[in-house]
């Protein structure tokens, strides 16, 4: 018998694109519950698998294995790149340049950064031409930076080796696969408009939790759903478990006791968040660094908050604004990050807009990889002063003590012009006059009374399109410059 071809894109639960968004949920979980059953070693399939055993043994290389093995990677990538992708072969002939000169990490330098704005307009040129149109899988992302930006991963392959190098992140702090997590993140769940802030994840065994309806009155629904489940970890964005601990912190509610550890990703943790959280919820909180376009990845270990960046994973150059490398204990430079696993579309000396702190330390951990003292955040996520000075969110706000926060639900502040600031803020009990004043003060005297600071105060902050919370709009270009 002929087979009926459907038309269309096919979900993973092979049902067409069209037809599976309209099924009720019950229907929609069965093929997860069938799915889920089998083992995840099996079901993320040969990639993970083999990705995962090289990472158990290559996380305790010596320095000098690890850059020998970035340096074959940068070879191949080069080479392949010269060969078959356009943009590149371009790049390298107008410089007069063959792979080959390319040597060592300094000779990386001879080739210009790739931006954003570069990969827009080179979108289909930056494709390898020897990869056949079905590995290409086209994803976005998010535009904080002001940038939205559209790009091509590998089929099957980038997600799986990503989960590999996430999964042995996350191991520093005692997660194993099967752990049961409650996830906090954009996810828009479905049945919240009835009153349900939550839905399980039989595949990954998670219990995902709406991050767009955390109010003081859905709070405690939550707080039930997360202790009935007795998770192992909880996965969030920094500021929508923020606003978590500190419902529970003020209404002396309990934590969770089998919580191994909060991981916290795709935003900025702050310093008084971690402090909050710790506090909380009496375990480790753990923060990694990285991007959708799986260029630089780097994450915290079992004994430092530094963030140990995977050799095995990218190149990470830290750039000054004179365009020299940063070498300095607690610099600060851009990170700019070639890819050394994506040769479907490489990312070379990528400049990720993020910025970054040196330091020269190592880790009692016993690992190799170089640290990042902190991510600052990024080029937006810069003020700028009457003097024109850039100010850094850390130093006007993070690393220094308001008794104020206590009394503040959310904060969040907006620039659109040099020496002014607009601070909008959602009031918690207790909240009054004084307290403003001691914002007022302690932000003036840092920045040397060089900002006009206005207070707005809201209902709510909203959220973008993703669940993010941004704790600053930058309105002005930034240039690299001058930082405090």
């Amino acid at each position: 018998m002929k087979k009926l071809r459907v038309p269309g894109k096919m979900t993973n639960h092979n049902l067409p694109f069209s037809v599976y968004p309209l099924l009720p949920y019950s229907l929609k979980q069965g093929p997860k519950y069938v799915y889920g059953v089998i083992p995840r070693h099996i079901r993320y399939g040969k990639v993970f698998r083999e990705t995962y055993a090289f990472l158990q043994k290559s996380q305790w290389w010596s320095k000098e294995q690890l850059e020998e093995y970035q340096l074959q990677q940068l070879s191949k990538l080069l080479q392949h790149a010269y060969e078959n992708v356009p943009y590149y072969r371009r790049i390298f002939d107008e410089r007069g340049l063959k792979p080959k000169d390319i040597q060592d990490f300094r000779d990386l330098q001879q080739l210009p950064y790739l931006t954003k704005q570069i990969i827009q307009d080179n979108l289909e040129d930056l494709k390898a031409i020897n990869y056949s149109p079905s590995k290409f899988q086209y994803v976005t992302t998010g535009g904080s930076t002001g940038i939205p930006m559209g790009f091509y991963l590998e089929n099957r392959v980038s997600n799986a080796k990503e989960r590999a190098f996430m999964t042995t992140q996350w191991n520093r702090v005692g997660y194993k696969l099967g752990a049961k997590c409650v996830v906090l993140r954009g996810t828009v769940v479905e049945s919240a408009a009835k009153g349900k802030f939550w839905e399980y994840d039989p595949i990954n065994k998670s219990l995902v939790l709406s991050s767009y309806h955390l109010t003081d009155e859905n709070m405690p629904k939550y707080i039930e759903k997360i202790r009935e489940f007795e998770p192992d970890f909880i996965q969030a964005y920094p500021s929508a478990i923020t606003i978590l601990a500190k419902f529970m912190k003020e209404n002396n509610i309990e934590p969770f006791p089998t919580a191994k550890a909060i991981l916290c990703g795709s935003e900025n943790l702050y310093p008084s968040q971690r402090e909050l959280l710790e506090d909380v919820f009496k375990c480790r909180v753990y923060s990694w660094y990285g991007h959708t376009e799986q260029a630089v990845l780097a994450g915290e270990c079992e004994h430092s908050t530094c963030y140990h960046i995977f050799l095995e994973y990218g190149i990470v150059e830290l750039m000054g604004d004179d365009g020299k490398i940063v070498n300095e204990e607690g610099g600060i430079g851009e990170i700019v990050a070639t890819g050394l696993n994506n040769f479907i579309y490489p990312f070379i000396r990528y400049k990720t807009m993020d910025l970054g702190v040196h330091t020269d330390k190592k880790c009692e951990c016993g690992r190799e990889y170089p640290l990042l003292k902190r991510v600052e955040g990024r080029l937006q996520d810069l003020i700028v002063a009457k003097d024109k000075r850039l100010i850094t969110l850390t130093a006007l706000i993070f690393a220094q003590h308001f008794n104020a926060f206590s009394k503040i639900k959310e904060m969040q502040l907006i620039q659109e012009e040099e020496g002014k600031l607009f601070v909008r803020i959602v009031k918690s009990v207790g909240y009054s006059d004084k307290d403003e004043q001691e914002i007022l003060q302690k932000m003036q005297r840092t920045v040397d009374n060089q900002l006009s600071i206005t207070f707005n105060y809201v209902d709510e902050i909203p959220r973008t399109a993703r669940g993010k919370y941004r704790f600053l709009i930058q309105k002005l270009p930034i240039p690299f410059g001058d930082y405090k």
